[in-house]
């Protein structure tokens, strides 16, 4: 089988102008950036907002493992499968972040015969909506620490004097706005700014500080949430950056940098329509991590597939303990539509994986006896499944389970995974999906049983884990104990004492967002399976005022990732046509 980015370049590609056709846009509401991607004009959500809402639904999967199990695949793949069925069908997905693409993930634009294309472009760049994200979130840093500067170099009083502005009397020590970047670096996780030569101030005053990867940006979760220009430009001035000497929270608008940012981010709040291999349109937009952030695409790409088509697929990031959660607890209750449908992404590799028979780490090779037949460890990791689709029921969405095939899978063992879904208590459909080798044509059946969840759940049952105005002790123990199965949630000192001050500062009706490790359903990743009754600990809680959450970080979550002993950048280079090769 040809490799994905060979599957690319060979595939018959649909001009951009047709695809935004098909997709029900007119001319005046995209822009072409090149021949095979357009930035979306929000004029189209204004023309579309009397228009039906179509079904949402979210590809979510099985704990991750470092194998990978195909969600975007799978989003790629039913969608057009959808399309082999006539039906009206669009898919969003996040823009990849080149941190993993240069680290251990990879590229992030599906694979084999379900990709949107072209691969390469939707990698590497893009229209830009990353930098963008960068540049203005880099520029609130910039302008914390000139203001420190001239506020220390001159006096509050002199400075004052001189600039007509109001002293902000920023407290060094308490400066909660890093720096990002959109790579893998660890050695930028703790860092000294504002060092001088001896004797000399003029680069600043000393200070720690350190940098964050770009999608743990506060405004890649804002770009995400934000329902226009307009939301998107007063989220942002509510931004928190700092706290004053008398503890008050100093927000962009306060430092008066809030508009610039706007401006940074004005482009990258239009989403970018591509299309798949076989001519689905699709929404790129916004790349927060789920394990950081709430792992979903935009508000806005859902708002106009959603009116413009009868179907619109989308993934959450993880497993359905991370991106789902937040799906529904945090982007549902923000723009008030709910998922009508779950798919929960499975493979036989991923379920033994979980069975916790296997030591298995990142960039490590796959042992053979993993892709081989193991009954006894498919009976092990099936309660990994069970865990998942119990997790989607309980916020009354309907469930399908795709099992990803791989090559070396046995029909013996698919069909002994079929009969164990088919013995659950709560009968939930399953269908094979072989979009990766096969295209749309490989999800039909899969399609076929999503269509009908969805056009059998016209009532909705929608229930989130939480109300918005519970306090935020019951809003985190909520998410541990009835998301996690967790006994209780443990607060360290730090944290507590943080939750006391954010609940007097009037930000106790927020959102709450937990932090974890993506490779556990606690916050431990080497414990495997569906476990019960462990405590999740909290050891800092983070006010992201203009998203409109508060993250904890739980277990040892890291917001900049560092690069493997042998990062994917090593196969990456240009042959002699100018062509890039080693992508995936």
């Amino acid at each position: 089988m040809l490799s994905d980015i060979d599957i690319c370049r060979t595939a018959p590609l649909q001009s951009i102008q047709a695809i935004a056709e098909k997709a029900g846009l007119q001319p005046s509401e995209y822009q072409s950036q090149g021949r095979h991607k357009a930035k979306v004009s929000l004029q189209s959500v204004k023309r579309l907002q009397h228009a039906q809402t179509g079904k949402l639904v979210v590809i979510t999967a099985i704990t991750p493992t470092p194998l990978g199990e195909g969600k975007t695949v799978t989003t790629i793949a039913l969608a057009q499968g959808m399309q082999k069925l006539s039906r009206s069908v669009m898919a969003c997905i996040r823009q990849p972040s080149m941190g993993p693409i240069f680290g251990v993930k990879g590229g992030a634009a599906g694979g084999g015969y379900s990709q949107v294309a072209p691969m390469d472009q939707l990698n590497l760049h893009l229209t830009g909506d990353i930098h963008a994200v960068t540049a203005a979130h880099n520029l609130a840093a910039a302008a914390i620490d000139a203001r420190l500067y001239h506020e220390e170099r001159l006096g509050y009083a002199d400075f004052e004097h001189r600039s007509g502005l109001k002293a902000l009397r920023i407290d060094n020590q308490q400066v909660t706005w890093k720096r990002v970047m959109d790579h893998n670096d660890r050695a930028l996780r703790m860092i000294t700014v504002g060092q001088n030569e001896s004797g000399k101030t003029i680069n600043g005053f000393e200070r720690h500080d350190g940098f964050d990867i770009s999608a743990a940006s506060e405004l890649m979760a804002i770009l995400a949430l934000a329902q226009d220009l307009q939301d998107l430009r007063k989220r942002i001035g509510q931004i928190v950056v700092a706290y004053t000497l008398d503890g008050e929270p100093v927000t962009t608008e306060d430092l008066q940098v809030a508009g610039a940012m706007t401006v940074c981010m004005k482009d990258a709040i239009e989403p970018t329509l591509m299309q798949t291999l076989e001519g689905v349109p699709t929404l790129i937009h916004s790349g927060p991590f789920a394990n950081i952030a709430h792992g979903n695409s935009s508000i806005i790409a859902d708002n106009i597939a959603t009116k413009l088509a009868d179907y619109t697929i989308t993934e959450g990031g993880f497993g359905s303990d991370m991106g789902f959660e937040k799906a529904c607890n945090i982007k549902a209750q923000v723009s008030g539509k709910s998922p009508d449908c779950a798919v929960i992404v499975a493979t036989l590799r991923g379920l033994k994986a979980n069975s916790g028979l296997y030591d298995l780490r990142p960039g490590q090779a796959i042992p053979d006896t993993l892709i081989q037949p193991d009954s006894q460890a498919l009976i092990a990791g099936f309660t990994n499944l069970k865990w998942h689709i119990d997790n989607v029921n309980q916020y009354g969405i309907p469930a399908v389970v795709a099992i990803n095939r791989f090559p070396q899978d046995t029909d013996e063992e698919i069909q002994q995974l079929i009969e164990l879904i088919h013995a659950l208590p709560n009968k939930v459909d399953v269908a094979l999906s072989e979009g990766f080798a096969k295209g749309g044509q490989g999800t039909l059946d899969l399609a076929q049983k999503v269509i009908a969840q969805c056009e059998s759940s016209a009532i909705s049952t929608f229930t989130p884990l939480y109300k918005l105005t519970d306090t935020l002790e019951d809003k985190l123990s909520a998410v541990a104990i009835k998301g996690y199965g967790a006994s209780r949630i443990n607060l360290s000192e730090q944290a507590q004492q943080q939750l006391l001050r954010l609940t007097e500062q009037g930000f106790a009706n927020l959102a709450v967002c937990l932090a974890k490790t993506p490779l556990s359903i606690t916050t431990d990743s080497q414990v495997k399976g569906a476990p019960k009754d462990f405590i999740v600990d909290i050891r800092e809680l983070k006010l992201c005022a203009g998203a409109g959450f508060i993250y904890a970080l739980c277990g040892n979550v890291m917001t900049m990732p560092g690069l493997p002993e042998k990062p994917a950048f090593m196969s990456l280079d240009i042959d002699e046509n100018g062509e890039i090769v080693g992508l995936s």
